[in-house]
């Protein structure tokens, strides 16, 4: 099973900001749509955003757009998610998954499986 690595969470105050890496270790990233989901303690995992294989699309849950950016730096084989103004009801553990097609992650399906994830805690 392909699954990708998740890091760059942590314990941070509100209005402060983290940035997510997702690498595909062994896994051309380049090749596949990422998305970003996320799952707070007693709630049910949230789609955050997706970035198209080429990067030319994004987009964004409604609850985040304007504060978060997701990227892609190909020679590091990585998708990154840049979150600002980070808020507490934005904690819980984050993960990537990669699909061909942004639609396809939406649509519950994936290549990779769920790996570790990284845990975003967001407290005063």
């Amino acid at each position: 099973q392909l699954h990708l690595v998740e890091s760059g969470g942590g314990l941070v105050q509100p209005g402060d900001s983290l940035k997510l890496s997702c690498v595909g270790s062994g896994f051309p990233l380049d090749e596949y749509a990422v998305g970003w989901f996320r799952q707070a303690p007693g709630k049910e995992r949230e789609g955050v955003s997706c970035i198209s294989s080429n990067g030319s699309r994004t987009n964004y849950t409604d609850s985040v757009k304007g504060r978060f950016t997701t990227s892609r730096d190909y020679a590091e084989n990585a998708v990154y998610l840049q979150m600002n103004s980070l808020k507490p009801e934005d904690t819980g553990k984050y993960y990537c998954l990669a699909a061909p097609k942004c639609r396809i992650l939406r649509a519950g399906g994936s290549l990779t499986v769920y790996g570790q994830g990284t845990l975003v805690n967001v407290s005063s």
